[in-house]
């Protein structure tokens, strides 16, 4: 197996009685603090409310900077950028799911550097070890950023959508309460769940021989724990140990303690990207659609043997003596589980997406050449594989 180095500084704070903890934490960093936040949600379920008080009775100056799309632009965090200049900001509290910490991320970063614009450090891949402080308030379980140094910036000028990274970018806290779900979308609960049950299928598990069995196991614990519960918070959202299970899931599965030397190019995530940025869709829903025909084409008599398991291990099949059939049946399974139990749109052909720009799309992701994997995936491969998502 591969070497690695894990370090993950997030303090996190899990359950219901946590957010008595915020100020504390906040104060920790200094008295002046940018709320980010999106479309208002948080004002709904009283989490707004309950965080201006908070604030207010420890004596906390609170700045907002409100409107954080669901695919977060870089002029919308070079506006934080800008108030934590001119006000002195000391750290950066996003409240909301992972496209409000991802804004905020870039906010931290991008109000540390002379020009304040967050595009200069995306576009130049640098590796971020300066920022402000970000602290999270998790309301959706999805992307992971609330316990990662990760954050993924559109520019719909240029139709890009990159990921910054760095250090500095880990939250140094985290609250996580799985009551704030609770008003979740059943849309955004199930494109959330597709989203970490990828972050792990394509990020580390089919990684040949760079694997620990425990490693692996605890990888197949996650994927199960999104099928086992997802549908049940579908059903009842104010199911408690499905939100739980859910935003647990979504820390697990993207804070590198499943990587252990196994990561790779994550070729969904690359290709997805490239959706979002063009046609500016939901991140999992484009996974969902993605998925399926990426494992079906990079499906050989290499990889038939660890997806096989995949479909034993996390969708319960029986085993199978042949690994090609055993592949194939796991392939239906997470197609059935998409389309059928999430009850998601199957082809990109009904959002309202054709061809036109697969090419350039396809190119793009391959931004060095390839993307790797346990298939390498040249443009021709990536264009062909959203040929088959029509």
């Amino acid at each position: 197996m591969n070497d690695f180095i894990f370090h993950n500084p997030d303090k996190v704070y899990f359950g219901k009685d946590i957010m008595e903890n915020l100020p504390k934490e906040l104060l920790n960093f200094g008295k002046k603090v940018l709320m980010v936040y999106g479309g208002g949600s948080i004002k709904k379920n009283g989490l707004y409310d309950l965080v201006k008080k908070l604030c207010a009775d420890n004596e906390i100056e609170l700045f907002e900077l409100s409107g954080v799309e669901p695919n977060p632009r870089h002029k919308t965090a070079n506006k934080g950028a800008e108030i934590c200049k001119k006000e002195s900001i000391d750290v950066v509290l996003a409240v909301g799911g992972g496209s409000t910490i991802d804004c905020a991320k870039g906010v931290a970063a991008a109000a540390v550097t002379e020009s304040g614009n967050v595009w200069d450090l995306v576009s130049s891949g640098t590796w971020v070890t300066d920022a402000l402080p970000v602290v999270a308030v998790l309301t959706n379980a999805a992307t992971g950023s609330e316990m990662d140094g990760w954050a993924v910036i559109s520019n719909m000028d240029t139709n890009e959508k990159i990921g910054l990274g760095g250090s500095a970018l880990i939250p140094r806290v985290a609250f996580e309460n799985p009551e704030y779900s609770y008003t979740l979308p059943t849309y955004q609960t199930v494109c959330g769940a597709v989203d970490i049950f990828n972050h792990v299928l394509d990020n580390y598990y089919l990684a040949g021989d760079a694997t620990f069995d425990m490693i692996l196991e605890m990888q197949e614990a996650v994927m199960r724990t999104v099928v086992k519960w997802t549908p049940v918070a579908m059903a009842e959202p104010e199911n408690y140990e499905a939100r739980a299970n859910l935003m647990w899931a979504s820390s697990m599965a993207l804070n590198t303690i499943l990587d252990a030397g196994t990561v790779h190019g994550c070729a969904c995530h690359a290709m997805e990207h490239e959706l979002s940025a063009y046609y500016d869709i939901t991140h999992g829903h484009g996974l969902a659609i993605l998925t399926p025909r990426w494992l079906e084409y990079i499906l050989d008599e290499n990889t038939a043997p660890a997806i096989a398991r995949f479909g034993v291990k996390v969708f319960g099949l029986s085993e199978n003596s042949d690994s090609m059939e055993g592949a194939r049946k796991a392939i239906k399974a997470v197609s059935d589980f998409c389309f059928g139990t999430l009850g998601l749109k199957s082809t990109l052909t009904e959002l309202d997406i054709d061809r036109t720009h697969f090419r350039a799309m396809a190119e793009h992701a391959c931004a060095d050449g390839i993307i790797t994997g346990a298939k390498n995936l040249s443009p021709d491969d990536v264009e062909k594989i959203y040929e088959m998502c029509l």
